[in-house]
């Protein structure tokens, strides 16, 4: 059996790991510190049981379990957290979870839980596997063909008469996530959110054009269908996916000769169809990452740790903590720190170590030379000049 660990805390991920694998020696454990890195473990490892944490940087684990059940629905899930609400349990309940269990997690009930959903798994598996080997590979030959066709490759001898047959009018969605970097969560979280929606309003299916793109067909079995659809896909996506991202729609095909021209005209102009560009965050989450810096600028502050307490990608905020602010993360944190620095220097006769240890530098050598660096002087030297000037205004006045 395949388990699959989601929990930011590490000593949680291996002492829960190190319990299963003692007790059941044959099972394969993988570990992952967030969302992001579990969801690359489910799209290439035939996981059976997800053991997830509730509250994680950026996604909970129900966020997560929603999203992946309607693509996995095979997987068990078990919800994992320090938090006794009730609120938790009922939500993870009524998403399906198979059960709720509080941290720390007594190892003989981790144990038995484990041996019954193996048992479950193992029953299942003898009536599923075959039937499922079936699907899966008939939707990958068909996501396989059409991807080709679509991006006017060679299909060989494969006839593409069943789309034809099957969609005598549809239309394209084309969903682009803007990043330099690997997007396998927001890939994920695209490829779930679209999937479900096209089965809740008609028929087609999602295939991926690259890492960073996805196309979904869709024939809307309702009017106003493809509208509802897309509603629903920009707020899914917005809520979800931490990086800037473009949604295209096309109007109605009939022709499915079209599909390469149509789609090539999404990549080049998207001017003459339907377009909306996101970008997540904004003002509001940069106002609350300052805020959050301001309040505890004197403690350990990562890009990555910011970043997680207002929900955007470390890049994507990164990017966008710069262009509101007009300075770089680390620059903006160091400023903060010499500031308050300086004004200690001047209203306080602290020594430097307990400055530097207020202003968030526990060795006095560092917090002297971040502060030489930025005010061309010493702590020492700076504290001495103030004194002279304020000494000098005194005589004066």
């Amino acid at each position: 059996m395949n388990i699959l660990i989601v929990d930011d805390e590490k000593v949680i991920r291996e002492g829960v790991k190190r319990t299963i694998r003692k007790a059941f020696p044959g099972h394969t454990v993988h570990l992952a510190a967030c969302p992001d890195e579990a969801a690359n473990i489910l799209r290439n490892g035939n996981i059976n049981v997800v053991l997830t944490d509730i509250l994680m940087p950026g996604m909970t684990g129900l966020e997560f379990m929603q999203l992946s059940q309607n693509r996995y629905h095979h997987i068990k899930w078990v919800i994992i957290s320090a938090y006794s609400e009730f609120a938790y349990a009922k939500e993870a309940m009524k998403l399906g979870a198979r059960d709720y269990l509080l941290k720390p997690i007594g190892k003989d009930m981790l144990v038995s839980m484990i041996t019954e959903l193996g048992e479950e798994v193992e029953r299942e598996a003898e009536l599923e596997q075959e039937a499922q080997m079936l699907r899966r590979n008939l939707k990958y030959l068909r996501e396989g063909v059409f991807q080709r066709w679509a991006m006017g490759l060679d299909i060989g001898n494969m006839d593409i008469a069943p789309f034809v047959e099957r969609h005598p009018s549809f239309q394209l969605i084309l969903v682009k996530i803007e990043s330099e970097d690997t997007v396998h969560l927001e890939h994920f979280i695209v490829e779930n959110v679209l999937t479900e929606l096209i089965e809740r309003f008609g028929e087609g299916f999602v295939t991926s054009l690259n890492g960073k793109s996805l196309l979904g067909l869709i024939t809307v079995t309702s009017e106003d269908g493809m509208k509802k659809l897309s509603d629903e896909l920009r707020m899914h996506l917005k809520k979800y996916v931490k990086m800037p991202f473009q949604i295209q729609l096309s109007e109605e095909i009939r022709d499915f000769n079209s599909i390469p021209k149509v789609i090539r005209q999404m990549g080049r102009d998207p001017g003459t169809l339907e377009f909306d560009y996101y970008a997540p965050g904004g003002n509001r989450a940069i106002e609350v990452a300052v805020q959050y810096i301001r309040a505890n600028y004197n403690a350990e502050l990562t890009l990555e740790k910011v970043a997680s307490v207002v929900f955007l990608n470390p890049a994507y905020f990164s990017q966008v903590f710069k262009q509101k602010t007009g300075s770089g993360f680390k620059e903006y944190v160091i400023g903060l720190r010499i500031d308050r620095a300086v004004h200690l220097l001047e209203h306080t006769q602290l020594k430097l170590a307990d400055i530097a240890e207020k202003v968030g530098y526990q060795d006095v050598k560092h917090f002297t030379q971040v502060f030489r660096k930025r005010m061309n002087v010493t702590p020492t030297e700076y504290r001495q000049q103030a004194a002279a000037e304020t000494g000098i205004n005194r005589i004066c006045t």
